[in-house]
Formats: C-alpha cells, sequence, structure tokens
C-alpha cells in the first residue's frame, strides 16, 4: 500500500470534508432521493436520477477519501531543517535566462494549489527539485519547452 505524504493541515482537511459529507451531504442526498422515489415512474423521473447520480458522486467521494487517510503519511514541516529539499520545502528558484523569481512549496499532492505555489511532491517540479540544494541548477521540462533555474533559498516552517 502506498503511502499518502500530506501535511498535518492538509490531513485536517480531508478529515473535515469526508466529516462534512457523511454528516451533512450523505444524509441530505438519501432524503432527496426518497422524496424523488415518492413521485412515481423512476423511469422518466429525472429528479431522480439527478439525486442517485449525486448520492453516487458523494459515496464514492467518501471512500476515495477514507482511502486518503488512512494512507497518509503525515509529515510535519515544521519539523523539518536542511539544506536539501524535500517535502515540505519552500522553495525559491530564479530562471536563469528571464531572471524570473518563481517561489513553490511541495506539499502532498491532495494539498496542491498552483495559483499559490504549492505543487504536489510526485510533479515533474517537485521531483526535479527534490534533493537540490541552494546554487544548484535545476533544468524542468515544462509544456514550453525545458528551462533552468537556480535554486536561490530552500525554507522549512
Amino acid at each position: 500500500m502506498e503511502k499518502n505524504p500530506i501535511s498535518p493541515q492538509g490531513l485536517v482537511r480531508l478529515q473535515h470534508e469526508l466529516h462534512h459529507l457523511k454528516t451533512v451531504e450523505r444524509p441530505t442526498i438519501i432524503q432527496a432521493v426518497a422524496t424523488a422515489r415518492e413521485d412515481g415512474d423512476l423511469k422518466e423521473n429525472a429528479e431522480y436520477h439527478a439525486a442517485r447520480e449525486k448520492h453516487s458522486f458523494i459515496e464514492g467521494r467518501i471512500k476515495e477519501l477514507v482511502d486518503k487517510i488512512s494512507r497518509a503519511e503525515v509529515i510535519d514541516p515544521a519539523t523539518i531543517s536542511g539544506t536539501r529539499v524535500a517535502f515540505g520545502a519552500r522553495v525559491t528558484m530564479v530562471n536563469a535566462d528571464t531572471e524570473e523569481e518563481i517561489k513553490y512549496r511541495i506539499l502532498g499532492a491532495d494539498e496542491t494549489d498552483p495559483r499559490n505555489g504549492i505543487i504536489g511532491i510526485a510533479s515533474p517540479v517537485a521531483r526535479a527539485l527534490l534533493g537540490k540544494e541552494a546554487g544548484d541548477e535545476v533544468k524542468i521540462r515544462t509544456p514550453g519547452g525545458e528551462r533552468t533555474y537556480e535554486v536561490v533559498a530552500i525554507e522549512y516552517s
């Protein structure tokens, strides 16, 4: 069974979503299915089919969350220190060609938020950065071609 690296905050978010689905969404949709079922002919009952589809989606998401939580390997970035890029690192890089500065934080796959600079540990960029130190050059293959960056700083918090 493959572990799912995640920060403590990421685990709490998954647990809250699971709790919400089980205690709010599931009972609501079960009631909606029952109400739609009472409306008669199920073959032509669009409300019933929509409610069943949503119920199926909720049950699938609950199973997915239970699996992810059971495989969670909680890693607290605040307890990590060092000079090499690893899980939880905040990495500052500079594009060797354009001098553009880019910052990324490497967290678990369920915590990614590219708009806010959070990338998953299994992403191509994170894999290229893992183990690098400040001053190292890293080549990252992007849809626009291969780009070279210099790692400027690595922080853990």
